[in-house]
């Protein structure tokens, strides 16, 4: 089942219509749903590398590292792919990528996984 994705035009529709429509249509909706081509977790690990490589560790990674998780990216796996990041996309991007992530992930401190 599809969540239509409404960020876009939340936030920038009275200014920026046609960007809107783009974030919330396209890339939440049409590339975001092609899950026949790559799974949503795998899009998941994809958008946060991206983002902690670009060192953009903002309300919008927190908003994707929730993504990830709720699309099956364990505790283990990000921590995993941030320290891989670290030594890829720097050090510093690596660290405030792990200070959200312990956030988002915070619930799980004291479950095991398999």
């Amino acid at each position: 089942m599809s969540v239509r994705q409404t960020a876009g035009r939340d936030a920038l529709n009275d200014f920026a219509p046609k960007f809107a429509e783009l974030n919330d249509d396209v890339l939440f909706g049409e590339v975001w749903s092609r899950e026949d081509k790559l799974s949503l977790k795998m899009r998941s690990i994809v958008t946060v590398s991206a983002l902690v490589s670009k060192g953009m560790v903002d309300n919008s990674f927190a908003y994707h590292l929730s993504e990830a998780k709720k699309n099956g990216v364990t505790k283990t796996e990000m921590a995993e792919i941030l320290t891989h990041l670290a030594f890829y996309a720097g050090w510093p991007n690596a660290w405030a990528a792990f200070r959200m992530a312990k956030e988002v992930y915070g619930d799980e401190n004291n479950q095991q996984e398999e």
